[in-house]
């Protein structure tokens, strides 16, 4: 355990503090610290502008330091001295932040790289993983598939576990399996105090309550012992379409919530409602796609009332295979992350979580597809919204109460995600296109009753949600607000949307 030669009052009272330059860092640190041997890159190093690049580039933040910790008592030693010199530290562990968190979300902050941290255990016998944070999803469901296993996740390859994990994590199994969240029975985690320790339902279940949806505010895990899943025998990747005018396709999106909502769908039923720009202006393209990890033949029976009540599809597809087949078609066909580049894009992203039990009216749904089909034809930005089917009978997300993790939205029918990208996904990022997307988000909720009780998701972070402690946190928000006081009453974890102190 590091021990600090001075205190951060004496340095205070010294004026150190106020004066430490991010160029000092690397003296201060090994000064503090004998044989402290953590790599560190500095502003004004060669690599520095790589191992601070964003996956959005609507966002150019400057971090103080990255360091590049291999083991827990690194990352503490690492913690400790940000402290020690008044920067807050952030965690980075694939760097798909929207907002560019992982990088402090502004300028200044302490960058801990998770890369180091790779490690994938599997115990065949108890049906568990220990998967270290530094992992990308590719990674995990190639480790996994060799023994026949998987969990609930997103399809971006690319996406680092660690944030993943931290903020909910959706894929197509998560009706099944539920959210990434769902499937964690201990975290391994440094505090902000430099203590390393596990946590789990028996050992600090405050904190792990905390760390399941909020995590990055509370510390930062190395690692994660998982519940895996045995991987279904077959599974189906399918993709219907459809283009309608603004009134067919507001008449189609009811007339799914309400077959979503009534019906008693098997929780191997995983989907979500596409929206594209339609081929003319007033219209809009409408897709439902998604995963069925059954036989084939009864998703046809599943959907056959649904389509009963909609016109026929322009066009359908489906691929069939086993389980690692249909990660792979959803990762776009190939779950590599170390000898393909990552893509950067510049965009901005909104989200809406409807409550179940009050779905969207048919007054929101048709002033929802007015702004697409003519507003969306004519924005200068590029943009797809998605609509993840969370809940309907039979889903493992709403079967968790609210309270057990701090992902507070159980409730939740959709979550929708409202994404747009500049002309070539490089900066600058127009105005037009938050305008656009305030629009979209707005013709939804100013139509729903004014009590309406939507929420946001964590993973699609919006820097310009004015509400986002009750969006996002909802009646867990007071009790994490409590633990942050516990746990990291300085501040150390602090970013735009970290739980505040």
């Amino acid at each position: 355990m590091l021990k600090l030669r001075v205190s951060l009052a004496s340095l205070v009272v010294l004026g150190w503090v106020a004066a430490v330059q991010a160029q000092d860092l690397r003296t201060l640190f090994g000064t503090h610290q004998p044989g402290f041997n953590v790599s560190l890159v500095l502003p004004g190093d060669p690599a520095f502008a790589n191992d601070t690049r964003p996956f959005n580039l609507r966002f150019d933040f400057e971090p103080a330091a990255v360091a590049f910790p291999a083991t827990a008592q690194e990352v503490s030693k690492v913690i400790k001295l940000g402290q020690l010199v008044n920067h807050q530290v952030v965690a980075r562990s694939g760097g798909h932040s929207y907002i560019a968190n992982a990088l402090g979300g502004k300028d200044g902050a302490i960058v801990i790289d998770m890369r180091n941290f790779q490690a994938i255990t599997v115990d065949d016998t108890a049906g568990t993983a220990v998967i270290e944070v530094g992992n990308r999803l590719g990674d995990i469901i190639s480790a996994l598939a060799a023994h026949g296993r998987g969990l609930p996740h997103g399809t971006c390859p690319y996406v680092g576990f660690g944030g993943h994990a931290a903020y909910g994590g959706f894929g197509f199994t998560s009706r099944l399996w539920g959210l990434t969240v769902d499937a964690i029975l201990s975290i391994d985690v440094v505090l902000a105090n430099g203590t390393i320790t596990t946590v789990s339902e028996k050992n600090h279940p405050d904190l792990f309550f905390a760390l399941r949806g909020s995590g990055a505010s509370f510390g930062i895990a190395t690692a994660y012992t998982m519940r895996t899943f045995p991987a279904p025998p077959t599974a189906t990747i399918f993709s219907y379409n459809w283009q309608f005018t603004a009134s067919g396709a507001a008449a189609f999106l009811a007339s799914y919530q309400s077959f979503v909502l009534s019906t008693p769908l098997p929780p191997t039923f995983g989907a979500e409602i596409v929206i594209t720009p339609g081929n003319v202006q007033g219209n809009v393209s409408i897709g439902l796609a998604g995963g069925w990890y059954a036989p084939l033949d009864q998703l046809n029976s599943t959907l056959g009332p649904f389509f009963a009540t909609v016109p026929a599809p322009r066009a359908m597809s489906f691929d069939t295979g086993d389980y690692l087949h249909s990660a792979i078609n959803l990762a776009g066909g190939s779950l590599d992350t170390k000898d393909q580049p990552d893509n950067t894009d510049t965009f901005y992203a909104k989200s809406l979580m409807t409550p179940q039990g009050a779905p969207m009216s048919g007054k929101a749904l048709q002033a929802f597809m007015d702004v697409v089909a003519n507003e969306g034809f004519t924005t200068d930005v590029g943009w797809f919204f998605q609509a993840e089917l969370f809940g309907g009978r039979n889903s493992a997300i709403n079967a968790v109460k609210t309270g057990a993790t701090a992902f507070s939205r159980r409730d939740s029918l959709f979550t929708i995600q409202f994404y747009a990208s500049s002309k070539g996904n490089v900066p600058p990022y127009p105005e037009s296109g938050f305008t656009f997307l305030d629009h979209v988000v707005n013709s939804i909720v100013d139509n729903s009753p004014p009590n309406w009780d939507y929420g946001a998701y964590t993973n699609y972070i919006d820097d310009r949600l004015i509400d986002w402690q009750r969006r996002y946190y909802s009646t867990n928000y007071p009790r994490l607000r409590r633990l942050k006081d516990l746990y990291d009453p300085r501040g150390t974890f602090t970013f735009p949307t970290s739980i505040q102190v």
